[in-house]
């Protein structure tokens, strides 16, 4: 039993997740690596969210101290429950 769906319509209205392009120099790359390293996170998009976050807390004039903390012992036990070992 399928279901039949015309092409080109939605059938999804809401967006359950919004995505966009970033092109980033060497310098930001460069600097991307760094904190990729610093967050001990290997992946791009959730170190530009956690950065995002963390930016913010510093905006609002939030102590980014016990976030920064808590990202960073979060990630390094995501590392080691999935075998990622790129960042000792």
């Amino acid at each position: 039993m399928s279901i039949d769906q015309e092409p080109f319509k939605r059938y999804h209205e809401e967006k359950k997740q919004d995505s966009f392009t970033v092109k980033i120099s060497p310098e930001y790359r460069k600097m991307l690596e760094d904190m990729k390293y610093r967050l001990q996170q290997p992946k791009d998009s959730t170190a530009l969210k956690q950065l995002a976050e963390l930016g913010a807390k510093v905006l609002l004039g939030e102590n980014p101290t016990p976030k920064a903390i808590s990202v960073i012992v979060n990630n390094i036990r995501k590392n080691k429950r999935t075998g990622i070992i790129d960042y000792d």
